[in-house]
């Protein structure tokens, strides 16, 4: 295994605390981003690497689904369109560390299991298929052929195809996704869990009902051009870095921004732009021109209260904040609303939002006065119970104030991982529409079933009650991505077979089956030479954008396979050669799959000419494009009624958000610097309101437990260092997957099956 510089585990003694960062990114961004590029790639590697990352001729970055510019817009892609966590993304990608036979020799797996998810990570690339057989102390290679075959067999000896589980990662291409499905439904089952149901199932499930389309309504040009953005529930400073850049251009075009958080975060508040002269020697951009410091699990009350405020002013002057032509043309049940908000407890609104009414009450004449609003939402509303009907919420508002299918206002839901939103146009999902399943069929003529199958909590539930006895994943870290740890690792443990098809060691890779296999798959960045030729695949961003990406970079082994091909030669290997699915075929030529694709996927007519202009083509939305409608049941856009709630917390207990730190991207941990919040080289540390600490009769630094309270017991992760922090009162935060822990698997989003990460009741018990 190559290696750059050791790699040494988490020492969480020492932990540094610093003051937390009033500004995000500037020339610190720089220089860590090209540290960390030229640490693992080299310097030559990582000028390649980042000249290509997100640009027309290159690959679409690994990280987050952030769109970048289009012509047809009048905008153009910067010289470096990425931002300090992309090029992390990438690094880690394209590393020249290896994990090869040497290295599984050389750890009996038991020792792997005592490692951290950062020290797994940063091993590096997997170079060839290993197997850890029944009973054995190590990983050993093993044959693609063979490997293939074992997968086969075990599928074969199922009694049901219910008893399989496939789940899939965001980073999938949309052909390797649509191919992935493809193999799923033709064994028979549609257990198809992924990541979205973990993060953005909340809002499809909410738009879906509002609007008819579980998607956003905006473009990157709709962002540049409003007058207000309402970021909620989100850090793009972290989790969207370029999305800063877009909030700096729509500032400099007169917009005002309201962030909604119950952490100030550094993005937020002010942005140092290091592709322009203010972001290196000025002060940069302030960004928030009203922060409202929100308690966790309090934004539906919030968007309530302002509701009750626009139509009360519109009453008092009736015509002027109600947009009533948009209203009573194309929308339902807006007098149900009006009259469910027409009273509103202000007592009851300031406990469950921790705000002052003057405060909501600035909020909600910045959204009375604004001609074009975005409402912008992450994690921080999609993970609480009351999930779905707060994002119902956020699109009354828009309904109200006529803000959909209008240039410069909309839905903004920001999805969190690249092509997780491609995945599920793909058909990844457990409970696609009758239609789609009808135009599967009728295109390979094959039976596609029409059960629903497993979401990934349902998933962790049938694998622990031994309903679920294969579990093969296409990318991501299921073990560390998902709810209740040590539930979801029993669930792993029970099954017969693991597969995971992955870049690099992670969590997953440990805790196994009976039988595990990790099969090497191609990087996003690296070249994919099929019989055909070069290849390319497509992604779908967060705004609907589909485009073409294609690696460039040497592969990291001459062993690995692309998603397609894996997909592909178990196909042939499941189902024959006689099959009704050309799988060698496909895998030979992936034009043949989009030609598929585009018979067979809304939206996506003529796909492989489409998707070949300069910024591809975006998907139909008919609310943006033509205020219609025509998804929901009616026919309308759909006011929603929903009855206040919000979490309740018992004396002597805080409200726990699991949140990222800004050196790691979902699972992937790239280091262990969160700078913007000042915590240096420690991540299990439990962030606290200094007043909070105080009334617990706690100091800042003391080695606690966290204990999570639930209808069926305590859940406990050891030795947490409690750092003073400025969170909202009453509410504290600490790091996934270090706390995914304390999240019991039976609490979830009301409608959207979602683990409530974000509302999490817990104490903190001093360590002796």
């Amino acid at each position: 295994m190559t290696r750059e510089a050791p790699v040494q585990d988490v020492d969480e003694n020492r932990l540094e605390v610093g003051k937390p960062k009033g500004w995000a990114a500037g020339i610190p961004g720089v220089a860590v981003s090209l540290a960390r590029s030229v640490e693992q790639m080299g310097t030559g590697r990582t000028v390649k690497a980042l000249r290509l990352l997100n640009q027309r001729e290159g690959f679409d970055c690994p990280g987050c689904a952030w769109p970048e510019p289009r012509e047809v817009d009048g905008e153009k892609r910067k010289l470096a369109e990425f931002c300090e966590n992309g090029a992390k993304a990438v690094a880690e990608e394209a590393t020249k560390r290896r994990v090869d036979r040497g290295f599984f020799a050389q750890h009996p797996i038991e020792d792997l299991r005592a490692k951290t998810d950062y020290w797994l990570g940063q091993q590096g690339r997997i170079t060839e298929p290993f197997v850890l057989r029944e009973g054995a102390t190590h990983y050993e290679p093993i044959s693609w052929d063979d490997a293939f075959e074992l997968v086969a067999g075990e599928l074969k000896a199922l009694t049901d195809p219910n008893e399989a589980i496939f789940y899939t990662s965001g980073r999938t291409s949309n052909e390797a996704a649509f191919l992935y499905q493809l193999l799923v439904r033709s064994f028979g089952t549609n257990n198809l869990p992924d990541c979205s149901n973990m993060c953005h199932e909340s809002s499809g499930a909410a738009l879906s009902a509002t609007t008819g389309v579980g998607k956003g309504s905006v473009s990157l040009a709709d962002i540049h051009r409003a007058d207000l953005i309402v970021v909620v529930g989100q850090n793009p400073g972290t989790n969207h870095p370029r999305m800063l850049s877009a909030l700096e251009e729509a500032k400099g075009n007169g917009a005002k921004i309201i962030a909604v958080n119950p952490l100030p975060e550094a993005g937020l508040m002010r942005f140092k732009n290091p592709q322009n002269v203010r972001g290196v020697v000025g002060k940069g951009t302030p960004l928030a021109d009203e922060f409202a410091q929100i308690r966790l699990g309090g934004d539906l009350a919030l968007f309530q209260a302002v509701g009750h405020l626009l139509l009360t002013w519109d009453e008092e002057a009736p015509g002027t904040i109600v947009d009533r032509d948009f209203v009573e043309r194309v929308t339902d049940g807006f007098d149900d609303y009006a009259k469910h908000l027409r009273e509103i407890d202000w007592t009851e609104v300031e406990t469950a939002t921790g705000l002052p009414r003057e405060q909501i009450e600035r909020v909600a004449r910045m959204i009375a006065s604004s001609e074009r609003t975005i409402y912008c939402w992450a994690m921080g509303l999609t993970q609480h119970k009351h999930a779905v009907p707060t994002i119902s919420e956020i699109a009354n508002l828009a309904l109200v104030r006529g803000m959909i299918g209008k240039p410069g206002a909309g839905l903004c839901p920001v999805r969190g991982h690249s092509n997780v939103q491609g995945d599920r146009t793909m058909g990844i999902w457990e409970k696609m529409p009758q239609s789609f399943m009808d135009a599967l069929a009728g295109e390979f003529g094959i039976d596609v079933p029409r059960e629903h199958g497993f979401d990934t909590v349902d998933a962790i539930r049938a694998m622990r009650d031994g309903r679920g006895k294969v579990f093969f994943a296409v990318g991501g870290n299921f073990a560390s991505a998902t709810p209740d740890t040590e539930a979801t690792e029993k669930a792993l443990e029970s099954c017969s077979l693991t597969v995971h098809v992955s870049t690099k060691l992670n969590r997953s890779h440990v805790v196994h089956g009976r039988t595990a296999l990790v099969l090497p798959t191609l990087g996003r960045t690296e070249r994919d030479v099929q019989a055909s030729g070069e290849q390319f695949v497509t992604v779908e961003d967060s705004m609907s954008q589909v485009h073409t990406s294609r690696g460039r970079l040497k592969p990291a082994s001459e062993h690995l396979l692309s998603e397609v091909a894996i997909v592909c030669r178990l196909g042939e290997t499941l189902f024959g050669a006689g099959h009704a699915v050309p799988w060698r075929t496909f895998e030979t030529d992936y034009d043949l799959i989009r030609d598929r694709i585009s018979r067979v996927v809304p939206g996506c007519q003529d796909y492989n000419r489409r998707v070949r202009e300069p910024d591809g083509f975006v998907l139909p939305h008919a609310p943006r494009d033509s205020r219609e409608f025509t998804g929901t049941a009616n026919g309308k856009g759909n006011f929603t009624v929903s009855e206040l709630e919000y979490p309740a917390v018992p004396q002597g207990r805080l409200l726990l958000q699991t949140m990222r730190s800004h050196d790691q991207y979902n699972t992937t941990i790239y280091g262990l610097s969160d700078r913007y919040r000042g915590i240096e080289n420690a991540r299990r540390v439990v962030l606290v309101n200094p007043a909070d600490i105080t009334a617990l009769g706690l100091t800042d630094g003391a080695l606690v437990d966290l204990v999570s309270e639930w209808r069926d017991g305590d859940r406990r992760a050891p030795a947490f260092r409690v750092v003073a922090y400025p969170t909202a009162p009453g509410c504290a935060a600490a790091y996934f997957p270090e706390a995914n822990a304390l999240v019991p698997l039976d609490s979830v989003a009301e409608k959207s099956n979602t683990p409530v990460s974000k509302a999490i009741v817990v104490r903190l018990e001093p360590q002796a």
